[in-house]
């Protein structure tokens, strides 16, 4: 599977990259994009919330009124959870969200995810570039050239840059990461993908094994 490498105007450069099937053009696995994209977006939660409880909350343990007679339902602490100020009943705990997701299975993910790109015609390949300065200006005009300005777009370097990096941060619908930050939400979350021509080996070594 050939695609055609364009620089950063959008001109065809006049070579072409060939895409590995075995990585670019499967059979898309839904299950395994679910379970990974499930984990990715279980683990951004803290898991820091928590209510208190009948037992922990700070007052008198006397009764405060009598058993009988009263002509209201009986009560026995001020910490009663029907009592204002009293504690919640089952209230969120402290917990962990993590979730585990055999290795095989998130390499599966990734490959439909790259897979679904190249079926939706939602990936371009483009030859290394850089910029001398960090320049906003710069990286919408690529965005321009290429035909994806105002797409949410990701763009995967082969290297880290830190010119391309800052350049792209101010872009609201635009993301810059290197190969080995990727995953299958990032992927499945833009609509378009931008390959670097060094970063296509990259990702097909790392999801050959």
């Amino acid at each position: 599977m050939k695609v055609a490498v364009v620089d950063i105007n959008g001109k065809e450069t006049g070579r072409t990259v060939a895409l590995d099937k075995a990585v670019f053009g499967i059979e898309p696995n839904e299950h395994a994009l679910y379970l990974d994209v499930k984990q990715y977006l279980a683990h951004q939660r803290q898991g820091t919330h928590k209510a208190k409880e009948r037992a922990e909350i700070v007052g008198s343990t006397r009764k405060i009124k009598k058993q009988k007679g009263t002509g209201t339902a009986r009560a026995g602490s001020i910490k009663n959870p029907l009592f204002r100020g009293g504690g919640r009943v089952f209230g969120p705990r402290v917990r962990s969200y993590n979730q585990k997701v055999n290795k095989n299975v998130k390499r599966l993910a990734r490959k439909s995810a790259f897979s679904l790109k190249v079926q939706q015609k939602n990936i371009t390949v483009v030859e290394d570039f850089q910029f001398d300065t960090p320049k906003t200006k710069s990286f919408q005009a690529a965005l321009g050239a290429l035909g994806i300005a105002g797409k949410k777009s990701l763009w995967v370097l082969g290297e880290t840059n830190k010119n391309v990096f800052l350049s792209g941060r101010n872009l609201p619908a635009t993301e810059v990461l290197t190969n080995d930050e990727l995953n299958t939400y990032k992927i499945m979350n833009a609509q378009h993908l931008v390959l670097a021509e060094s970063a296509v080996a990259a990702i097909e070594a790392n999801l050959s094994k």
